[in-house]
């Protein structure tokens, strides 16, 4: 066996760790320890000419091992693994102390922060002499692709793989395609017709050659790992389908008011949603119960959005449906007036600024209330009033309590995650978040991809979003599968686990605590399989193996143990 020769490498990741960490102290401090050859600090590891540093230093001192001290293995480790993998080093004769996340990122005194990152450094280093070469894997990739969800992304994505000649199986568990957006009369900030063009897509994906649509179909489970997956669907019948990615596009439902949050809405008829009043658009007559053209229209904001009593996030669409509706109310009935009644106003994204600034310079009433403190009440007017409704609240830019007249209450609804969203969530193997929408791999680095690899993850079913940025996610994600078709063949994880099967004792602890469904009991042997295509190293499996059967590639307990006495060695 080589002597080790071991590379450090401190980044001062510009001013974010460099301001609370000496930087160059825990260069010094590495370099003393046992088998490093060279340690350096330099502003930006990840940079072109960082990488290049490392690169030439493999080269020049026969570095065999390299440790890096940066941000969060999450976001660069992969990075750092190509960098000396470029250098002739096999890339997992690397290992990466996080100093800025665990470090600088969480506290403030200089001198604690640095002795910190120093220990974890010299854990690092020793972790790092007991690492070996593992061996690359790879898989043949199925060609076709599998997409849940006839929404506009689900839509997108499948005509963008299917134009290649690829094909594509969409999978909608309802009788008609176009999602969310059917529903809408015209699109912010265009303000362009909605209708129009989902139905453009509508028809070119049922009549493409390559996209095969299962409507009324639901996914009965999955299996297999990316390249290789196979479903078994209902659809009145049971049909097994092969493929290998797939693309989840399962959209949102609108937020439906009750209780004490609901603005009188199934109470007083005039009170109706956004999805209401865009029906009423749709078909061109803006009218109250009785038939009569709203004389004073009011438009609430954050309706479900925003609210500790129902969702805490933003919804992020609503304020610009809103100024929509100003401007659409506007050509519809000049002689209404509009009192535009929001929390914040969060009007983002090409043109929805312009579309704020004419909406307030026409003949709008702009009002504010405090999220925080008590909502707007929606009551019936007073006999002798000049509206239909009544809506009280504190102003907040004035501080004064206010009486607004109504003959309409429009209520901009927020969206919510699906109600089978964790049922899918487990289904495909991915995770979702505290709303339950389904969690991205990194939310900058990979905001398509999920952990999972060859699930990828677009739409409203990801985070509430529009339709420009939904298009976005759904090019986003077909770009990565044509990505993986076009070579063929796909790498998979190489850092798992597996059994020693002379002392694994066939309880099959491991087989109920795997995330990933990676482990099967093996009933001829009477000891548990690890499918390592399928596994992803995250180690649960380890930890709950009561005989130590199970052991972890990249992890293993005399590399966890060196790590820790590193740690402790001061």
């Amino acid at each position: 066996m080589e002597d080790n020769r071991i590379g450090v490498y401190i980044c001062w990741c510009g001013t974010n760790i460099a301001k609370v960490v000496d930087v160059e102290r825990v260069a010094l401090e590495a370099g003393t320890e046992a088998h490093v050859v060279i340690s350096k600090s330099y502003q930006y590891m990840c940079s072109d000419p960082g990488q290049e540093m490392i690169v030439q230093d493999i080269k020049e001192h026969q570095l065999n091992r390299i440790v890096v001290a940066a941000c969060s293995p999450r976001i660069h480790e992969l990075t750092f693994r190509k960098t000396i993998e470029k250098a002739g080093l096999n890339p997992y004769l690397f290992e990466m102390a996080n100093i800025r996340e665990q470090v600088s990122w969480v506290h403030s005194d200089q001198s604690f922060a640095t002795q910190k990152a120093i220990e974890l450094v010299k854990g690092a280093i020793h972790k790092v002499r007991l690492h070996e070469a593992l061996d690359k894997k790879t898989v043949e990739m199925n060609e076709a692709t599998l997409v849940v969800g006839g929404g506009i992304s689900g839509l997108t994505t499948a005509l963008t793989i299917a134009d290649t000649g690829k094909q594509v199986y969409l999978i909608e568990k309802s009788d008609k395609l176009g999602g969310h957006v059917v529903h809408i009369d015209l699109l912010f900030p265009s303000l362009q017709y909605a209708s129009k063009m989902v139905k453009q897509q509508i028809k070119k994906v049922l009549n493409h050659r390559s996209i095969e649509v299962l409507m009324n179909t639901k996914i009965e489970n999955i299996s297999g790992y990316i390249g290789n997956f196979e479903s078994i669907l209902n659809h009145g019948s049971e049909r097994t389908l092969t493929f290998g990615n797939v693309v989840l596009a399962t959209g949102i439902k609108p937020f439906v008011p009750k209780g004490t949050d609901a603005y009188s809405y199934g109470e007083l008829p005039n009170v109706i949603t956004s999805l209401d009043f865009e029906k009423m658009l749709q078909i061109g007559k803006i009218r109250t119960d009785r038939g009569d053209e709203p004389e004073h229209i009011a438009i609430i904001h954050c309706v479900g959005s925003r609210n500790k009593t129902a969702n805490n996030y933003c919804s992020r669409t609503c304020c610009s449906t809103a100024l929509k509706y100003v401007h659409q109310i506007g050509s519809a009935l000049p002689q209404s007036k509009v009192y535009d009644i929001y929390a914040d106003m969060r009007s983002f994204g090409k043109g929805c600024e312009e579309l704020y600034t004419s909406s307030s310079k026409s003949n709008n009433v702009f009002l504010m209330f405090d999220q925080d403190a008590e909502l707007p009440k929606v009551k019936k007017s007073e006999p002798g009033d000049d509206c239909d409704l009544i809506i009280e609240f504190e102003e907040k830019l004035s501080g004064e309590a206010i009486r607004v007249p109504a003959d309409l209450v429009i209520l901009m609804v927020g969206v919510e995650a699906q109600e089978d969203a964790k049922l899918t969530s487990q289904i495909f193997g991915v995770s979702v978040d505290k709303n339950n929408f389904f969690i991205e791999k990194h939310p900058k680095l990979d905001p398509v991809a999920t952990t999972t690899d060859g699930v990828y993850v677009v739409g409203g079913c990801q985070s509430p979003k529009g339709v420009v940025d939904a298009v976005s996610q759904a090019r986003a994600a077909s770009a990565s599968v044509l990505a993986s078709i076009a070579q063929k063949i796909v790498e998979v994880e190489v850092t798992t686990a597996f059994v020693d099967e002379e002392i694994c004792c066939g309880c099959q602890s491991c087989v109920s605590v795997c995330p990933y469904s990676a482990i099967s009991y093996l009933d001829d042997k009477s000891v548990s399989y690890v499918n390592e295509i399928l596994c992803k190293g995250c180690g649960t499996c380890a930890s709950a193996c009561p005989t130590g059967a199970i052991h972890s590639k990249h992890f293993t307990d005399q590399q966890i143990m060196s790590q820790i006495q590193g740690i402790m060695s001061n």
